[in-house]
């Protein structure tokens, strides 16, 4: 694989998201279509337990030639989640195919130095206008990574384990401020939107996708934005 091969896989991966939400709105033939909490959550757990974007791309695209070819066809597919089975047996496929090379980090960085330090500013600023002085340490911690080595050298993995390390570290502090009636109205809309999928997921499925979308909505009640790299958009 050439150098610009190499850099556009590794752009293609830090944009999994987009890339994942670009490529159902395509298949689904809407491009303002809009994807739900629950959406979200669940590519986010398909990031995180390691799922190619390979593999799911095939996967949306293999559920929906299904639905074209099924009598269900006059129901609109609503959710990202209708493709989860479809993109399960794709990713299957990939690793009995063999494994393979994981995106390069040869060549110049898929984000330039100022989008980095930009985003992780950014981020720093937001929390601090949350005004709740437990979050300060992040925030300051935020503005030392902006200002260090790692972004200075573009180096992406050091960069993502460390704003990890921190976004846990502020959704552990978020959901010990959350009330009751937050926490209720969370899991109320957890159900809501899960109820019609619970019988097409498996278990460790569903309780993964749970922890994301509670995550989410903890964060979001408190006004706090996401800090991993895969949220950031190269500008």
């Amino acid at each position: 694989m050439s150098g610009a091969a190499d850099r556009d896989a590794f752009f293609s991966y830090f944009n999994y998201f987009t890339e994942i939400e670009e490529h159902f709105q395509r298949a689904r033939g809407t491009s303002l279509f809009l994807l739900s909490p629950l959406d979200w959550a669940l590519i986010e757990s398909w990031k995180n337990s390691g799922v190619p974007l390979e593999a799911v791309l095939r996967g949306i695209d293999q559920a929906f030639e299904k639905w074209r070819a099924g009598r269900s066809r006059a129901r609109m597919v609503n959710s990202l989640a209708y493709c989860t089975q479809a993109v399960m047996t794709e990713a299957q496929r990939l690793a009995e195919s063999g494994p393979k090379d994981a995106p390069g980090t040869e060549g110049t960085a898929p984000f330039a130095t100022h989008d980095l330090r930009r985003y992780i500013e950014g981020n720093a600023a937001t929390i601090r206008a949350a005004g709740v002085p437990e979050f300060s340490p992040i925030a300051d911690s935020l503005d030392q990574i902006a200002s260090g080595p790692a972004v200075a050298t573009g180096d992406l993995e050091s960069l993502e384990r460390h704003l990890s390390v921190l976004e846990e570290k502020m959704i552990a502090i978020a959901r010990a401020r959350q009330s009751e009636a937050q926490a209720l109205e969370a899991r109320r809309e957890l159900e809501a939107q899960l109820r019609p999928w619970r019988g097409k997921m498996t278990a460790p499925q569903i309780a993964m996708l749970e922890a994301q979308f509670l995550d989410r909505a903890v964060l979001g009640s408190a006004s706090l934005p996401r800090l991993s790299l895969f949220y950031l958009k190269a500008g």
